[in-house]
């Protein structure tokens, strides 16, 4: 977007680019989200920054009538396979807070004086700044959703230091840590042990992905519905436990994320991991228009606005997944799955139906492979790639561009182009992947087609074939969108699949 298009977006209070850019005022002092309710300033009077932080290094305080602070992330950080994407995706994860600075060059393949010119180029920032901007909002949702202490609040959201959290607090936010607390509407009661806060996204919000997690659930690790999601994991300090939940009665409304436990040091990995399993940072109105210009997925697009890409709160559990999924179906994967959850030797305190972790990669290299049936040449692939993600020899994450991913993955036994390409779109919210030789994409294309004449046989018309100057077949004029036109072949092809096995009205009458 050029200067005038964010203008006019100020101007018109548009929610959608919350979070996409910020509006500094040179006359106040003050940063702003687009749809801050403030008089609109005048264009002279105006600096539009990428980042918090880039506002903050420039001197700017948030406006304390929008909380700039209190938004979805911004779409760029998935759309773009860049380096400063890359590095956007890991500050978020919180590698900055448990690697430093250098880990996080290391991770990404450059000297940190080299991640430092080309972040300040790219977003305004250096990545020590971006990281401070992140604790921030991470510091301001524990504030106002919880009752932790103050000192609580600081080192969960990653400051080395109370000194340096409210110093920071007073410089983002011209406030003190209680004053700002003292903004909140309601907060946990002081007495509950479990943390329940607001994620906010961008509407239209389409909350068939708890179906697609909930169909896919493993026993004991996962639990799922229409409405709500929880699960355990590993993060880096210990196992964590959550629900996240949707009122399908008040749309809009904020989803509500419920930790039963976490280490307080990994609780904005946690966050970043929610947000991007439920994809709340992305813009589903642009992802919509562009969907619905092409007319096999209009209708689609109609009925189910703000469809979202589910992602991956684990990168090596899900290559693990992705691995026992391929070539058989949904319901076979699960049953594999669920064979293998008993290598996992933790056991959990029970609480909600959750009672242990998924294996590691090292259990199920030295014997979780054993639970596994099947073709003995898919076992030992999946043992081979367990065994190099335990030793080291096989790293991959939300700092990965699809290239990279390619480069690691594709030289592993077992490993074809669908399962990079699904990995790509679940670990690292690759937008623009397509899996043309996906059987559910094949049929979700058919569902969705207007059935054609039959053939001179009587067989029925391949409705797949198709002109490519109009409709192409791998759907290259919804770029960079695919990935999302993926998800809705999907489901047409799990409609259309349910609808075969429900009985008619006559039939359920004999």
């Amino acid at each position: 977007m050029d200067f005038w298009q964010r203008y006019r977006a100020i101007d018109a209070r548009d929610t959608r680019f919350d979070g996409q850019f910020y509006t500094a005022v040179r006359t106040t002092g003050i940063y702003c989200r687009p749809s801050c309710p403030a008089r609109t300033p005048k264009a002279g009077n105006v600096t539009f920054y990428e980042t918090s932080a880039a506002a903050h290094d420039a001197g700017y305080r948030a406006c304390k009538r929008c909380l700039p602070e209190a938004v979805p992330g911004t779409p760029a950080w998935n759309i773009r396979s860049d380096i400063a994407g890359r590095a956007m995706r890991l500050i978020n994860d919180g590698v900055i807070n448990r690697d430093g600075v250098e880990g996080l060059a290391s991770r990404l393949g450059y000297s940190s004086r080299q991640l430092n010119r080309i972040l300040s180029h790219e977003l305004g920032a250096g990545p020590l700044s971006l990281a401070r901007a992140s604790r921030a909002q991470t510091a301001r949702t524990l504030l106002v959703s919880t009752s932790l202490k103050v000192a609580d609040v600081a080192f969960a959201a990653g400051f080395s230091s109370v000194r340096q959290f409210n110093e920071t607090i007073g410089e983002v936010f011209a406030m003190t840590p209680s004053a700002l607390r003292a903004t909140a509407r309601h907060r946990a009661p002081a007495a509950s042990t479990a943390l329940t806060l607001n994620l906010p996204y961008r509407e239209p919000f389409d909350p068939g992905v708890f179906d697609f997690l909930a169909v896919r659930a493993i026993p004991g690790i996962e639990t799922g519905s229409s409405t709500s999601y929880a699960r355990t994991l590993r993060l880096a300090h210990g196992d964590a436990r959550f629900v996240v939940e949707y009122d399908a009665a008040a749309p809009g409304r904020p989803l509500v994320l419920t930790v039963g436990a976490v280490d307080l040091r990994d609780l904005a990995a946690l966050l970043s991991r929610v947000r991007r399993l439920l994809d709340l940072d992305s813009d589903p109105v642009a992802i919509d228009g562009a969907l619905a210009a092409d007319p096999r997925l209009t209708a689609s697009v109609a009925r189910t606005p703000g469809i979202r890409m589910p992602g991956a709160v684990d990168p090596q559990e899900l290559l693990i997944r992705a691995m026992i999924g391929q070539q058989i179906t949904v319901a076979a994967a699960r049953t594999a799955l669920v064979q293998l959850s008993a290598a996992g030797s933790e056991s959990l305190v029970p609480a909600g139906g959750l009672h242990r972790l998924f294996p590691t990669a090292g259990q199920i290299a030295e014997t979780g492979f054993e639970l596994l049936r099947g073709p003995q040449r898919r076992i030992d692939s999946i043992r081979a790639a367990a065994a190099a993600m335990a030793s080291g020899d096989l790293g991959f994450g939300y700092g990965d561009d699809l290239p990279g991913l390619q480069a690691r993955l594709l030289p592993l036994a077992g490993v074809g182009p669908w399962t990079v390409g699904y990995v790509a779109m679940r670990v690292i919210g690759a937008p623009d992947v397509f899996l043309g030789n996906d059987a559910a994409v094949r049929n979700g294309i058919r569902s969705l087609l207007p059935k054609a004449a039959d053939g001179p046989d009587g067989a029925a018309a391949d409705n797949t074939t198709l002109d490519p100057t109009v409709l192409a077949p791998d759907f290259r004029g919804v770029s960079p969108w695919r990935s999302y036109a993926t998800m809705h072949l999907w489901r047409a092809a799990a409609q259309a699949a349910a609808r075969k096995q429900t009985p008619s009205t006559k039939e359920a009458k004999k």
